[in-house]
């Protein structure tokens, strides 16, 4: 029993972490209607530059997170601005051309400055706290918390705020919202700024607890995928739903089973979803 409530708290942390990147790929392909398969890359990109702020600057660990997740917000935007805007007429096909390229580009970045070797980012929360008679430590508490927290707070932007509501707009019917006057162009700005301004928080949060390189944002780009292809491409609902669920799964079948089974669960998944229910579980119609 203890194992397994710690293994639960493992699953939540990590269901937290895959959510915050799947909302910020779902959003985008709600807008733009492509998957943006550089979402990985800026994840590794977001590792990176809070562990500069932290260690190279110096800045406490919540304020590393804050100003790393503003960094690739400007990048996040100017990804968009140069790589998708110019191709928004041309097919997916050369979308996803484009973002392998930036993908590519990001992680030769990511070594030209920090070297291809692991780095380790110390994080100053430490210690661990008893629950139901088990050992769970702080890292994983904090990151629960701050998910639940930015999920909250990104539900209320979306549902509440102008800014919000016109990405809700876009993602329904992209051309009547251009008829009433929304710009796409701004709102395919500010949905790549907030992608990126989730991932790197997700990957600041869990850096501390695994190690950092220049090719960790592959792994999680096919879980993101995984995630928004079990709970319907643009569906945040899915996407959190979808994040928790995988996680949790991956992280049981890694502890009764095997740690070759866990990293198999995501390929599982997909198959699975695109055989059985190929619009994942909560699809809606679209317009376009």
């Amino acid at each position: 029993m203890t194992l397994f409530i710690q293994q639960l708290f493992e699953g939540l942390a990590l269901g937290g972490v895959y959510c915050l990147a799947a909302i910020g790929l779902t959003l985008v392909f709600g807008v733009l209607r492509i998957p943006n398969l550089a979402h990985g890359a800026l994840y590794m990109l977001g590792a990176y530059v809070t562990y500069f702020f932290l260690v190279s600057v110096g800045v406490p660990y919540v304020a590393a997170i804050g100003m790393a997740a503003v960094v690739l917000a400007v990048i996040g935007i100017a990804l968009e601005r140069l790589v998708f805007h110019p191709l928004r007429n041309a097919p997916h096909t050369h979308h996803m051309i484009a973002a392998v390229g930036a993908m590519f580009f990001f992680q030769s970045v990511a070594q030209a400055i920090w070297g291809a070797d692991f780095r380790r980012m110390d994080s100053p929360i430490t210690g661990s706290v008893t629950i139901l008679g088990t050992q769970v430590s702080w890292q994983r508490i904090v990151i629960v918390v701050t998910a639940v927290l930015v999920l909250g707070l990104l539900t209320w932007f979306i549902k509440r705020s102008v800014h919000g509501r016109t990405i809700e707009a876009i993602e329904q019917d992209r051309t009547g919202s251009s008829l009433v006057g929304i710009s796409p162009s701004k709102v395919s700005m500010l949905t790549f700024g907030l992608a990126a301004a989730l991932v790197t928080i997700a990957a600041g949060l869990v850096a501390p607890i695994n190690l950092l390189s220049p090719t960790m944002g592959d792994a999680l780009s096919l879980k993101v995928f995984a995630i928004i292809i079990l709970g319907g491409l643009g569906s945040l609902p899915g996407a959190i739903v979808g994040g928790f669920a995988l996680a949790i799964t991956e992280v049981m079948t890694s502890t009764y089973v095997s740690a070759v089974a866990g990293e198999v669960v995501a390929f599982v998944v997909i198959v699975l979803v695109l055989a059985i229910r190929p619009t994942g579980l909560f699809a809606r119609a679209v317009q376009r």
